[in-house]
Order: C-alpha cells, then structure tokens, then sequence
C-alpha cells in the first residue's frame, strides 16, 4: 500500500461520541464514515474507548482506501478546553499600520499567554478586535495612521495531558496528529444542517477565517508575504 495523498483523514472525539471520517480531497465525497456511540450523559473524554475504537476501524479504512493513513485532523470537545482573553496595545505609535506592526503585537500576547497556561497547549489565536484611537474594527485595517491600536485576542487552549495521550495512542497505529481543533469553535460556522461538518473543518484549517492567526512549522517554506507576518511560529 501507498502512503494516503488524495484524502483527508478526520477524527472527532468528545466525551460522548467518536466518529472517523474519510474525505476526497478533491471534491470532499466521504469515503468512510463510522460512529461510535459511548455514552451520551457522559462528561470525560474516554481514552480506552478511542483506542478501541481506532482498533476496530483503521485497518478498515486502509483496506478500503489501498492505502495507510499516515495523520489524521483531530476536532475535539471537551470541557477542559479553555479560553483566555487578552488585549494588548501599542501606545504613541502615530504610525500607518502594517503586518510587522501586527505581528509584533501578536507575538507579544502570544509570549505572555505562554507564560500564563502552564501545561497548556495553544490551538487557535483569533483576533476578536482591532481597535485604532478607540473605534473597533473587525476585520485589519492596514496603512491607517494612528497614535493608539491595540488587539483584543482569544486563545483557544488544551491541557497538554490530553494531547500527549491521543499522541500515543495515535502512534500505535502509526499515525501522526496533524492539526487539533476545537469543536465548539467550529459551531460557530454551522449555520446550514445540510453542509459537510468535516469540510467546514477543512476549509478553518486552511485558514478561512481571516482572523485567525495560523501555528505554522519553523521549518515551513515557500509562505506568501502576508503568512510571512500573520503566522506565528508554534
């Protein structure tokens, strides 16, 4: 069997169910779509049930496909996800407004938030508000001159425990963890019954919402000018 380059593997996990899903890449037909069921008054994640349950499906879905699964995209839910709020400013700036002046400050609340969740992982930064000389923005208001700006930012958080044990059981099969997602986050986008829940997800990791700040790889290459200032390492 070949490596899997065609489809995109997702694995959602919650305290009350898992489901594992397989779509085409180029059109987002789902391939493979199983349920499990665990119980649906529960309120913790339960880690043999998803052992058991990759063990019962992966070599399925590689028999299915002709091919390994090497990653899958996790969207979790859970109450022990966590957000933290943070605004940060730039004072007598008198300045137009660009992406290094952004970036900056991202890093900045990025740092401090870092040193505030211990143990903690960061999965998304959204940008809540931009606010110039005290009128809000919500969408980055570039090349405007200011003497005061200042962001409101939202981070989304996971204790590192939990994703430290989906990486292990992950490895067992060979699997690596691509990108987490929070569930919760996702529902804001679920205005339509009938959309792909999975293919939302797709199109949030590959950045659909503009305000959010993407966790690239140190090592990524070949970014666009605006990535080179609006993707933070993780």
């Amino acid at each position: 069997m070949r490596d899997n380059l065609n489809f995109e593997v997702f694995l959602f996990f919650s305290p009350e169910k898992i489901i594992l899903s397989v779509n085409r890449k180029t059109d987002f037909v789902s391939v493979f779509n199983k349920e499990f069921v665990i119980n649906e008054k529960s309120t913790h994640l339960d880690f043999e049930k998803l052992n058991f349950f990759l063990n019962e499906n992966i070599f399925k879905i590689e028999k299915t496909l002709g091919n390994f699964i090497k990653k899958v995209n996790l969207i979790i839910k859970s109450s022990d996800l966590f957000n933290l709020q943070l605004s940060i400013k730039k004072n007598d700036y008198n300045k137009k407004i660009n992406l290094k002046t952004i970036s900056s400050l991202l890093k900045d609340a990025k740092y401090q938030c870092n040193n505030t969740i211990h143990k903690n992982k960061i999965i998304h930064i959204l940008i809540d508000n931009y606010i110039i000389d005290n009128h809000i923005y919500t969408e980055l208001p570039l090349n405007q001159k200011c003497e005061n700006f200042s962001l409101d930012i939202s981070f989304i958080c996971i204790p590192e425990v939990i994703v430290g044990k989906i990486e292990g059981i992950l490895k067992t099969y060979q699997i690596m963890l691509n990108n987490i997602v929070s569930s919760k986050y996702i529902e804001r986008y679920l205005n339509d019954e009938s959309v792909n829940y999975f293919h939302i997800v797709s199109k949030i990791i590959d950045g659909h919402n503009k305000n959010e700040v993407k966790l690239t790889n140190k090592t990524s290459k070949n970014i666009g000018f605006f990535e080179k200032f609006f993707n933070l390492f993780g």
